[in-house]
């Protein structure tokens, strides 16, 4: 029901939304030009109300007449200014009747069929932004504040800035990626085109924490051989133990499964026996490493789980200490899994070293990836030195 439509009397037609049924408003000219001339209305004649056998007669009416009242006698003189005047005061009365004020204000009086209606809510407008009481506001996403955008660029500035400086060794080519865990977001550096590498030993932590997925998932644990089989694997770098636990955890299948549930977005496992040969990020390394050592809540393994990856990492043979560990300064300890690979097609090797170490009171997680080294050593201490350097920029 619209505005219009809702201040018309009951019944009346389309020209009767107005005072005088002409469309002019009380106050208009028309009005002024009436004045006050008098309109005789007559005699009332018999019938026209309920007034029983007293009701005045019209002309030619029986005698005895002139026994009524005066005022049943008189024609009635009424001024056309009382007239207007009565019919703004109905018209005031219609206006402001709760049927009338049903289109006026959007809510249908009690009792209309408008009232049965179910309520709708009003179309917003321009000019208001208020939330209603009842509504609740939608949800917005919190942007990352401008000062840890500015921190984080400030860390990857500083990376590219301290890494591009270290003297060329002329052997091979590496990825970087580290984060602070007491704030810091990822920084990342390549130092050629290359950005995924053959993982060779540091996959069998990534081999160890699919194991530990399956079994939370089906709400077992370790058995006595499996825990035997990973202690091999991480603090030894046994490469049968590797093998034995790949066929465990389904292979390549397996991995990649597990992966999805730890975020690797961009590591591809080996095919068949081929487990060194899976393809991997830096970025991709510390994902895994956050998923160990970063906060609980965010980390898709239980804290059995990242209390055994972690335990193990934190006690490899020390013939296995080096790499991402010279960037630690602080002497509390580290957890670290190294890989190296020789390969036979070119001769050369694939040096990798991943793990949490402190620096400067800073909780660090890195992950250093390189190909392309003439020999194991020098992969060594290419790593070693771009760990070391990557530490003093970020904490």
């Amino acid at each position: 029901m619209d505005e219009e439509e809702a201040s018309r009397p009951a019944g009346g037609a389309a020209g009767d939304g107005d005072a005088h049924g002409t469309g002019a408003a009380p106050g208009t000219p028309d009005d002024a030009a009436v004045g006050l001339r008098a309109v005789p209305l007559g005699p009332v004649e018999a019938g026209a109300c309920d007034d029983g056998p007293d009701a005045a007669p019209g002309p030619g009416a029986a005698p005895g007449a002139a026994g009524r009242p005066w005022w049943a006698r008189r024609p009635l003189v009424v001024s056309t200014t009382t007239v207007a005047a009565i019919a703004a005061l109905t018209l005031a009365a219609v206006v402001h009747s709760p049927s009338a004020r049903a289109g006026a204000d959007g809510t249908a009086a009690p009792g209309t069929a408008e009232a049965s209606r179910p309520a709708t809510t009003p179309a917003p407008t321009t000019t208001a932004q208020a939330v209603s009481p009842t509504t609740k506001a939608p949800s917005v996403k919190t942007a990352p504040s401008a000062s840890s955008v500015k921190a984080a660029a400030s860390a990857q500035d500083e990376l590219r800035t301290v890494l591009k400086a270290l003297p060329d060794s002329g052997s091979g080519h590496y990825s970087v990626a580290v984060t602070d865990l007491d704030g810091g977001a990822v920084a990342t550096y390549d130092s050629g085109a290359t950005t995924a590498y053959d993982t060779a030993s540091i996959v069998k932590v990534d081999i160890l924490a699919s194991l530990l997925l399956q079994h939370q998932h089906a709400g077992t644990h370790l058995t006595a051989g499996e825990r035997a089989l990973a202690t091999a694997m991480i603090e030894e770098s046994d490469n049968d133990a590797a093998l034995t636990l790949w066929h465990t955890i389904g292979s390549g299948p397996g991995l990649r499964a597990a992966n999805a549930t730890l975020g690797l977005d961009h590591t591809t496992p080996g095919s068949g026996e081929l487990w060194g040969l899976t393809q991997t990020t830096a970025a991709d390394q510390v994902t895994l490493l956050r998923a160990v050592y970063g906060a609980a809540a965010d980390s898709p393994l239980s804290a059995d789980s990242r209390d055994v990856v972690s335990g193990l990492m934190r006690a490899v043979d020390p013939d296995q200490r080096w790499g991402v560990s010279a960037a630690d300064s602080d002497g509390a300890g580290y957890a670290i899994k190294n890989g190296w690979l020789p390969r036979s097609a070119t001769g050369l090797w694939d040096i990798n070293s991943v793990g949490e170490i402190r620096h400067d009171g800073h909780t660090l997680l890195i992950a250093v990836l390189s190909g392309g080294h003439l020999s194991e050593q020098a992969g060594i201490s290419l790593v070693e030195r771009v760990a070391a350097a990557t530490a003093e920029a970020v904490a």
